[in-house]
């Protein structure tokens, strides 16, 4: 007697592990998206971590500290203004699904623009190169330069490697 019922509850207990483990998979399929996004630098976190490495390979002295980093805040303030705008541009031309819906105007509009940009990009870089020219020894500056490749490498690895 006991074995019946014993049997007879294998299915329920079955059904209810099945239902537990649909819904540990929904709940997981949920939160997943939310997880991986989270352990995404967020801008803030990129700017210190890039502040720390230029810190460490620049070896900058105090004096010369002092001067490099208003310098480069500024650099980085025009930069990030000119990347706005850049994006908010670049929304419109995002949204056409498929070249061909664009006249030949708009299209050379937006490669024209996009010249318009890289130009002031590289007219900020020579703007600021030059600043920083003025009052730091050419071999901080080159060791800056140089810094800035290898933090982009080390950035795209550690995206890589998540």
């Amino acid at each position: 007697m006991k074995s019946k019922i014993m049997i007879a509850s294998l299915p329920l207990k079955k059904d209810y592990q099945m239902k537990i483990k649909n819904l540990f998979f929904v709940a997981l399929l949920l939160l997943l998206p939310s997880l991986l996004w989270a352990q995404r630098p967020k801008g803030e976190e990129i700017e210190s971590l890039k502040i720390a490495f230029f810190t460490k390979k620049l070896d900058l002295s105090p004096e010369d500290a002092k001067v490099f980093w208003p310098i480069y805040n500024d650099m980085q303030a025009e930069q990030s203004a000119l990347r706005k705008e850049r994006f908010q541009k670049m929304i419109s031309f995002r949204k056409v699904t498929e070249i061909d819906n664009l006249t030949d105007a708009q299209i050379q509009s937006l490669i024209t623009s996009e010249f318009d940009f890289r130009q002031r990009d590289l007219n900020l870089e020579k703007k600021y190169y030059n600043k920083f020219k003025a009052v730091l020894p050419i071999k901080i500056i080159g060791k800056y330069y140089r810094a800035q490749e290898a933090f982009k490498r080390e950035l795209l690895n550690r995206f890589r490697d998540k």
